[in-house]
């Protein structure tokens, strides 16, 4: 082998490794992203069995309860439509009716949301941009003014 063509040879090994390293890279992320969806668009997606997902909204009221040891049931609405929610496990300290919620988990066969992470937000300052901005095209969500500095 000449010089030149072991020099070709490293750097043909070197960017199909490259190449190998990016796919599996992007293999890995594809199989752990999570799609945000609103109520109004989860109720029109077809998703695939098991699926994660994240679904955000607001906890509608009245639909808040607690069963047996840390099992919650309540709704996600974005003032369209609903979506039943499942949890067991000990939710955040903000989460109450009428505040803005993400769930991560899965939708199960009879049309119930089984989620596995609950995040309760207090204003649209901590709360993703797309979900604020769906909550204020419907017109549930309201700027909150600011507050003056003493």
């Amino acid at each position: 082998m000449t010089r030149k063509q072991k020099r070709l040879s490293v750097i043909a090994a070197g960017l199909a490794f490259l190449g190998a390293a990016t796919g599996l890279t992007f293999y890995a992320l594809g199989q752990k992203a999570s799609f945000f969806y609103m109520p109004t668009e989860l109720q029109a997606t077809t998703l695939q069995p098991g699926q994660r997902i994240r679904l955000g909204g607001l906890v509608e009221a009245g639909t808040v309860k607690r069963g047996e040891g840390t099992q919650v049931s309540f709704s996600v609405t974005d003032s369209e439509k609903s979506v039943p929610v499942t949890y067991v496990g000990i939710l955040p300290d903000l989460f109450r009716e009428g505040q803005g919620v993400i769930t991560e988990g899965t939708m199960r066969p009879d049309g119930v949301f089984a989620a596995d992470t609950v995040l309760a937000k207090h204003d649209e300052n901590y709360m993703p941009k797309e979900v604020a901005d769906s909550l204020k095209e419907k017109g549930v969500w309201q700027d909150q003014p600011a507050k003056s500095g003493s």
